[in-house]
């Protein structure tokens, strides 16, 4: 997929902008993943995606990703947890949400950076937390 050029740093992007960057780029992989393991049935993918890209889920990955990110990476997490948001999901504690947040603009903040190989090793191990059942179940 082409990229366009940037015309700022995205060290310099204001964390939500990055979050949403990230959220694009989960939502993307999620998709790609379900598909690839043979979920075709609408409804369906869409209830599987939740258990991915929930605030709750994506909480949980935090926990299990933290030790395995670098101080940078830790650092972007962190500007996009204490981002302040005009908007909070119905289903979802203050807390959870920030800490998807702040995992959406790694996820942002590493693709546009075009960091592949590490945005793909987070990815992939937040797919794998999330299939082992490491996120408390969500009705969301």
């Amino acid at each position: 997929m082409k990229r366009d050029k940037l015309i700022r740093d995205p060290r310099q992007l204001n964390a939500l902008a990055l979050a949403y960057m990230g959220d694009a780029v989960l939502e993307l992989r999620v998709r790609q993943h379900l598909i690839a393991a043979g979920e075709v049935k609408p409804n369906l993918l869409q209830r599987a995606a939740v258990s991915y890209v929930s605030a709750r889920a994506q909480a949980s990955i935090v926990g299990g990703i933290w030790d395995r990110l670098t101080e940078e990476e830790q650092a972007v997490l962190k500007r996009g947890r204490n981002a302040k948001s005009a908007t909070m999901p119905k289903n979802a504690q203050v807390a959870e949400y920030r800490l998807s947040t702040g995992f959406e603009a790694l996820l942002g903040f590493l693709y546009l950076t075009e960091q592949e190989e590490r945005l793909e090793e987070i990815l992939t191990h937040a797919l794998e937390w999330v299939e082992n059942g490491h996120p408390k179940e969500t009705n969301e």
